[in-house]
C-alpha cells in the first residue's frame, strides 16, 4: 500500500470525503423504510448524529433541544458553561470581537477556572427535560468532573483529547488510568480522539463503550497546520472500524466508532457510514443552527490553549433551525440541511436498510465526483459550488 516518497521512506496514500464516490448496487429501498437508528451506551438515539462537544455548538437549551427531536448532543465541562454563571454574556462577546482580537479573547476568557457545582448544575439542567445528558472533558480533568457528572445522572461520559492513547507518558502530571477509570465507572465511556487500527484497539480492550476517530479534520480546528498531524477521515474510519470488528469477533462486544469533523454536508455524512461509522459527530452544520450558542460563530476547542492556540473563530453564519438541519424540510441547495433525509435517500439508493448494511457499500476513488458537470455551479457559486 506504500509508496517510496524519498531514499528509504514509504507513505501510505490515504483518501479523504472529496476523494471517494459511493456505487448504487442491485437492490433500492424506500428512503422511509430504512432504520438509521443508532445505540450508544443502552441508549438508542433516532439520528445517529451527534453535536460536538464544542461552546459555539453545545449548551444546556440546545442539549435539551436536539434531545427532543431524537438527536445527540455532548455538553463541554471544560467550556464556559461550567466557568460562568451566565455564559450567555461571555457568548456573545466571542461572537462580537473581531477576527483579530478572538484568539486572544478566547483565550482570556477561559482563564477562568471551571466550577464543580456548574458542573452539576448543568447535567441535571439537561436531566430535569428528561432527556439524555452527555458530557465531554479532556483526561486531566476526567477523574474529577466523571464522578460529578455522574453523581448528578449523566447518562454517558467522553473523554475527549487531540491524540488519544492507553499508554501516556508523564512525569510532570498525574496519567489518567483510562483502564481503571473505564472499570470504576457506572455509566458508558466514550474516547477519543484516535486515526489508526492500533490504538482503536487497545483503547477498546481498556474497556471503551465508544470511538471517536479523527484528528484535525474540524471546520475551526488549526491542529493539521499547526501541528502536522492528522489522517484523512475515510481512512481513518476505515481502519478505525477495522479494529471495531476484530475486537467483536474476539471478545463479543461491539464499540461504536464514531467519525468526529470534516463533515459538512449530507453527502460526506453518508460516506462516513460507507467507511464503516456507526455514528458521525458534527460540529459546524449544528452552529449554523438558530438555537447554537454561538450566534452564527464557530471556534476550536484548543483555541483557548495559551501557548499554542490549536483553533480559531470562524464565521458560519445562521442557516436555519436544528430541526431543519437535521429533519429538514432543507430550505437551502448545498445538502447542509435535512442531514437525516439526506442519510436516508442514499441508504434506499445504495440499497441499504440498516446502518449495518450501509457499512458494506461499494466505495470507489472518484475525486472527479466534486466536479464532474458542475462548472454551471461552480462558476455562479451555487449547490456543489458554493
Amino acid at each position: 500500500m506504500a509508496e517510496w516518497i524519498g531514499i528509504g521512506r514509504r507513505a501510505r496514500r490515504c483518501y479523504g470525503f472529496d476523494e471517494i464516490a459511493l456505487v448504487p448496487g442491485m437492490v433500492t429501498v424506500n428512503p422511509n423504510e430504512v432504520d438509521t437508528s443508532f445505540t450508544l451506551g443502552g441508549i438508542k438515539f433516532k439520528a445517529p448524529i451527534l453535536a460536538a462537544a464544542m461552546d459555539g455548538v453545545v449548551n444546556v437549551k440546545f442539549a435539551i433541544a436536539i434531545g427532543k427531536i431524537g438527536g445527540i448532543a455532548v455538553l463541554n465541562l471544560d467550556g464556559v458553561q461550567t466557568r460562568y454563571e451566565k455564559p450567555d454574556e461571555v457568548l456573545a462577546e466571542i461572537a462580537s470581537a473581531t477576527p483579530e482580537e478572538a484568539t486572544k479573547l478566547v483565550q482570556s476568557i477561559y482563564l477562568q477556572p471551571v466550577k464543580e457545582k456548574l458542573i452539576a448544575k448543568r447535567v441535571e439542567e439537561i436531566k430535569k427535560a428528561k432527556v439524555p445528558a452527555i458530557v465531554s472533558c479532556i483526561p486531566q480533568n476526567a477523574k474529577k468532573f466523571a464522578k460529578i457528572a455522574e453523581n448528578a445522572g449523566a447518562d454517558i461520559f467522553v473523554v475527549q483529547s487531540t491524540v488519544a492513547t492507553a499508554q501516556h507518558i508523564s512525569s510532570e502530571y498525574q496519567v489518567l488510568d483510562l483502564e481503571k477509570f473505564c472499570k470504576n465507572s457506572n455509566i458508558p465511556i466514550v474516547i477519543g480522539n484516535t486515526v489508526t487500527y492500533d490504538v482503536t484497539l487497545e483503547l477498546m480492550e481498556v474497556g471503551a463503550d465508544g470511538i471517536l476517530v479523527g484528528v484535525g479534520p474540524g471546520a475551526a480546528c488549526t491542529t493539521r497546520g499547526v501541528l502536522g498531524i492528522g489522517v484523512p477521515q475515510i481512512t481513518s474510519t476505515v481502519d478505525a472500524a477495522a479494529a471495531r470488528d476484530y475486537f467483536y469477533k474476539r471478545k463479543g462486544k461491539y464499540v461504536p466508532v464514531m467519525t468526529d469533523g470534516g463533515m459538512r454536508i449530507g453527502g460526506e455524512i453518508c460516506k462516513a457510514f460507507a467507511a464503516g461509522a456507526d455514528a458521525v459527530m458534527v460540529g459546524s452544520a449544528f452552529a449554523r443552527a438558530e438555537e447554537a450558542p454561538g450566534g452564527g460563530y464557530h471556534w476550536g476547542m484548543a483555541t483557548s490553549h495559551a501557548n499554542l492556540p490549536r483553533g480559531t473563530r470562524v464565521r458560519v453564519g445562521t442557516s436555519g433551525t436544528l430541526k431543519e438541519i437535521l429533519f429538514g424540510p432543507a430550505k437551502v441547495d448545498d445538502g447542509s440541511q435535512n442531514l437525516v433525509g439526506a442519510l436516508k435517500t442514499s441508504m434506499g439508493s445504495l440499497g441499504a436498510k440498516n446502518i449495518k448494511e450501509m457499512q458494506d457499500v461499494e466505495m470507489i476513488i472518484a475525486p472527479s465526483i466534486q466536479t464532474e458537470g458542475k462548472v454551471f455551479q461552480v462558476g455562479q457559486r451555487v449547490g456543489m459550488g458554493k
